[in-house]
């Protein structure tokens, strides 16, 4: 198990490339086919794309195994939503990663009966359901950070003998109780809320870069499912951002959320 984790964490950047460069061709094939370009080079264009799915199939043999060790170290967190969310994560990325072994078994010829679109909607159900998790995960993350930055907030104005933040409080024919001064205030409360939730994400760039990787992964599975038709360019855009979000975390090791 130990041999198949490292053989996999050094096997992540020669797969995250080939990913990269495989959205980059879905991307490059998409805009070529708007502009007209010749039938030969667009065959040429979707033969590369398949090489380097194929490849990566291959790299991430043996993924199940790493995702099946980090769901046994998820079980030991404190926080009992971390917990849920990272080892449900992990579990969906073993089961997505098997169902992308047998699909790489069939295309590569070693098991030709391999009936590959039911396993192909079997593997982006599993992925779709681990970007779900990563997702609550980030959200539930992002929500502790904002209610810690509003109680330091809170005491800041406290000691300082401030006010309330934004001058919430409102008076006369325009407070609380008349309709004429809900929607303003409403509208007040939500603008504080936006602006508390940027300063939280600027000052966690892990977090915000693991919110936008998942957000731009989440197109993938949803338009391979059939749930969400988002066409070949935002596929291949969004593959290609993330793509290069996941290469950054490679390269600066601080940028990758933890735990």
């Amino acid at each position: 198990m130990d041999a198949w984790v490292r053989f996999s964490a050094q096997s992540q950047a020669r797969d995250r490339l080939c990913r990269a460069a495989q959205y980059a061709c879905s991307l490059l094939g998409h805009a070529l086919q708007k502009r007209g370009a010749s039938p030969e080079l667009q065959k040429q264009i979707r033969q590369l794309e398949g090489h380097l799915s194929l490849g990566r199939k291959l790299l991430r043999l043996g993924n199940s195994a790493d995702a099946l060790e980090s769901a046994k170290r998820a079980v030991h967190l404190s926080d009992v939503v971390l917990r849920f969310c990272i080892t449900v994560s992990h579990l969906n990325r073993a089961l997505y990663f098997a169902c992308d072994n047998v699909l790489w078994a069939g295309k590569s010829g070693l098991a030709p009966r391999v009936d590959q679109e039911k396993w192909a909607q079997r593997s982006f159900r599993y992925y779709l359901f681990s970007l779900i998790m990563n997702l609550s995960r980030d959200a539930y993350e992002i929500r502790l950070l904002m209610e810690q930055e509003s109680s330091a907030c809170s005491r800041r104005q406290k000691s300082s003998g401030g006010g309330v933040p934004g001058g919430t409080e409102t008076g006369g024919p325009g407070g609380p109780g008349s309709p004429a001064g809900s929607l303003p205030r409403l509208a007040l409360k939500l603008q504080l809320r936006f602006l508390l939730l940027a300063r939280v994400l600027r000052s966690h760039p892990p977090l915000l870069l693991d919110v936008v990787r998942n957000a731009c992964d989440l197109f993938i599975p949803l338009d391979k499912l059939g749930l969400w038709r988002c066409g070949p360019g935002v596929v291949g855009l969004c593959g290609l951002v993330s793509s290069i979000l996941s290469l950054l975390t490679l390269i600066c090791p601080w940028l990758r959320l933890k735990p």
